[in-house]
């Protein structure tokens, strides 16, 4: 297993959001220490930024210094198997520059998952939804499966749809909810798998729900999902979530 981990200045929200500091550290470095913590062979911080880069030079981080065209972490994971010379067999994890809470168990799950499935071309992993409100949060990822776990479909939508339950304007109670799974977003794929989905256009589902893994559903490839063996903390998105997870670690050091 190798770990790339794309990170980039540029946020909507927060600017420079993997040098925002968390307890005394800058948030990529709690990520890439949780990475080493794992079963991986390599850790690769991949990024087109300089200050990013120097950043993680600083803390003995590897750096692939990647294009500055990408506009996915997928792509420019694809430019760093390249300049690495990964083969096509090699499973690569996908850990985002904003989770510094991810549990170190689930990259190596999602590995091990992709590993003993050959038939997948992405292993990613799922959780039960907790409160009813997530059902209906387009920013919760849904996604329902198949008698084998593999993946149907991911949606921001609510599904999959109990029409005896969730008609609209009826409240939905836990236990309905509960009966539905959230998406998280961890991904392991196989280096070859990574090479052919760079090569494919935006499918129209993708581009609808503003899902980079529709894109590998509509080319009628495989993805086997999991349930999460923990169930990992939010990652950072907006100046709320940083406020919360410094207070997180602060109390944890």
């Amino acid at each position: 297993m190798r770990i790339v981990i794309p990170a980039r200045h540029a946020s909507t929200r927060l600017p420079g959001k993997p040098l925002l500091e968390l307890a005394g550290k800058p948030m990529l470095q709690y990520v890439h220490e949780l990475a080493c913590r794992s079963q991986a062979q390599e850790v690769v911080i991949a990024t087109d930024d300089e200050r990013i880069a120097k950043a993680a030079d600083g803390f003995g981080a590897r750096v692939c210094m990647t294009d500055s065209s990408h506009t996915s972490g997928t792509s420019r994971i694809a430019e760093v198997m390249d300049v690495m010379g990964w083969q096509d067999d090699e499973i690569i994890v996908n850990l985002q520059g904003d989770e510094p809470l991810m549990p170190v168990s689930l990259l190596n799950q999602v590995a091990r998952d992709l590993e003993h499935h050959q038939a997948a071309d992405t292993a990613t992993l799922a959780a039960h939804l907790e409160q009813p409100e997530q059902l209906f949060d387009p920013n919760v990822v849904k996604v329902v499966l198949d008698r084998k776990g593999y993946a149907l479909y991911f949606s921001r939508a609510p599904i999959p749809w109990k029409r005896d339950d969730m008609a609209w304007g009826k409240s939905v109670d836990v236990a309905v909810s509960r009966g539905c799974l959230r998406h998280i977003g961890l991904y392991a794929y196989r280096a070859a798998f990574i090479r052919e989905y760079v090569s494919w256009a935006e499918a129209p589902l993708e581009a609808w729900e503003s899902l980079e893994q529709l894109r590998t559903l509509w080319h009628g490839k495989r993805i086997h999902v999991s349930l999460a063996a923990e169930i990992p903390p939010a990652g950072v998105d907006t100046p709320e979530d940083l406020h919360r997870v410094t207070q997180l670690l602060s109390g944890s050091t």
